[in-house]
């Protein structure tokens, strides 16, 4: 289970990639495209830096990566893009990453959020592991989640946690539930 959710945490987000590479003129093959994402993905989630707070996701422009989502540390920014130069392929990178800005309160909130959501006992499973699913962005006050979970009711558990929040302005709940997989596989 746990294996399951980490390794679907930024699969959603590929599906981006695997779009935006089909429309473009200049493409990989789909064993190639496979490959790239997938090692993408793997530098992306050891990054030593990338927690729980910050959130980046991809796509596959041509043969061009591009980078998105926020961060609260420039260096985890440039350490995204370092970390993914060398992949084999890869003609260049586009880093899009925003970073946060620095705010006593919007830390104040990030805490707040992560126990409200990984302290709670239906949602307790996903706080295990170094690489939680739920991702935690706050900028100003607004709180986005992003990641993966397993069930809509998780999906809509979480966001009702983080409006519960005191001080916070807002939730956008962009967590994504995966589609059932046949068991006769």
């Amino acid at each position: 289970m746990k294996a399951f959710v980490r390794s679907i945490t930024l699969l959603c987000l590929c599906a981006v990639a695997v779009s935006a590479a089909a429309q473009s003129s200049k493409t990989y093959s789909p064993k190639a495209q496979a490959r790239i994402i997938k090692e993408v993905r793997h530098r992306i989630l050891m990054l030593p830096n990338f927690g729980v707070f910050d959130n980046i996701a991809f796509k596959l422009d041509g043969y061009k990566v591009v980078l998105l989502g926020q961060v609260r540390d420039a260096t985890l920014k440039d350490d995204a893009a370092r970390a993914i130069k060398n992949v084999e392929g890869l003609e260049g990178i586009e880093n899009r990453i925003e970073i946060l800005p620095v705010s006593f309160n919007d830390d104040r909130l990030r805490r707040a959020v992560f126990n409200a959501i990984y302290r709670y006992p239906a949602l307790q499973r996903y706080g295990i592991g170094s690489n939680r699913p739920i991702r935690i962005i706050v900028n100003r006050g607004n709180v986005t989640l992003e990641g993966v979970v397993d069930s809509e009711g998780d999906k809509n558990i979480a966001g009702i946690r983080a409006n519960g929040v005191p001080d916070v302005f807002s939730v956008k709940n962009n967590l994504q539930v995966p589609a059932k997989q046949s068991r006769n596989r």
